[in-house]
């Protein structure tokens, strides 16, 4: 008589183990900045990320069309929100990707069996939360695939929506956790739910203004049309003011959880500057922040988040030629 020799717990910690290997191969900074989450929101919060990522490698695939792009898009979707099998989405997805040169991401999309398994032992409270946060921002990207274009986003407000749905639906989503995990959190951010989505944006303005020699030399921008760069740096600062208010609302006993989002938030400001104090940069190296700085400012982090004050001098300091520009 054969026996099933499998450990669910054993098999938990395998598939923890590979989440946590992935995540330091497909995001220096995320695998930097998850690990000082408490451990339960670590844990969703990885997963999500690298569900998030699955879909962001699918936008970045150029060599696929944009209808093939929202077909793998639907079917990593219904695959996330159980509608069909997990086999429906990989096998296609892998051949479409075929001359993909990022093996990490093309790991990961094999893995999604295994990055799905973690979100099922997630709380039914987070796992609602998140598979809305995927469903926004894969039926974002999809609406957004057809609109890649060298002049850029139409104006504005579409801008300010491919920044909702890439980035500001995580910044709900962080909300949605933190909140589930702290009452206090969640009494604070009653009313000013706003915050949490500049935070995203904010975030995602940074990646946007970083990459955009990269993308106008594949001939994509995905800034709006007809709006200069200091506007958006006005804009992105504004932003950042939002992203700081949201921070602060956080308790001051839930110390890894603001020090994951100042973290996140300090490199973001300190790579904003570095855009606003250039008139002109032809590649994204000239903006990348030394090791250096993100380990000085990362040593930083644990002491400051301690102190509002300090923060905020921080932000004040590090944010001077934002500043300049109003």
């Amino acid at each position: 008589m054969s026996t099933d020799k499998s450990n669910p717990v054993d098999d938990l910690d395998a598939d923890l183990s590979y989440q946590k290997a992935i995540l330091r191969s497909v995001s220096r900074t995320f695998a930097l900045t998850i690990p000082l989450l408490p451990p339960m929101i670590e844990t969703v919060v990885g997963n999500t990320y690298l569900l998030c990522r699955i879909v962001d490698t699918i936008e970045d695939a150029a060599e696929l069309s944009p209808e093939t792009k929202q077909q793998l898009s639907k079917l990593f979707l219904n695959v996330v929100l159980e509608k069909s099998p997990v086999e429906s989405f990989v096998q296609p997805c892998l051949t479409a990707l075929k001359d993909y040169g990022n093996q990490d991401e093309l790991d990961l999309i094999a893995h999604t069996p295994t990055v799905l398994r973690i979100l099922h032992t997630c709380s039914s409270e987070d796992q609602v939360a998140v598979s809305r946060c995927v469903s926004i921002m894969s039926d974002g990207m999809s609406h957004f695939h057809g609109k890649q274009t060298e002049t850029g986003l139409q104006d504005l407000p579409e801008f300010e929506e491919y920044c909702y749905v890439v980035a500001g639906v995580v910044g709900e989503l962080l909300t949605t956790i933190f909140s589930n995990h702290s009452s206090e959190f969640e009494k604070n951010i009653r009313g000013r739910e706003a915050l949490s989505i500049a935070f995203g944006q904010a975030l995602q303005m940074t990646n946007i203004l970083k990459d955009s020699s990269e993308d106008k030399a594949r001939g994509v921008s995905w800034k709006p049309a007809n709006i200069s760069q200091v506007a958006l740096l006005k804009i992105a600062y504004q932003k950042l003011q939002d992203s700081m208010s949201y921070i602060l609302l956080i308790p001051k006993d839930e110390l890894g959880i603001r020090r994951f989002c100042f973290l996140a938030f300090g490199l973001a400001v300190m790579t904003l500057s570095k855009i606003a104090a250039r008139k002109h940069f032809d590649d994204k190296d000239e903006l990348k922040l030394s090791r250096k700085t993100v380990f000085a400012f990362y040593a930083f982090t644990k002491m400051a988040v301690s102190s509002d004050a300090l923060m905020k001098l921080f932000f004040h300091n590090a944010s001077s030629p934002l500043r300049k520009l109003i």
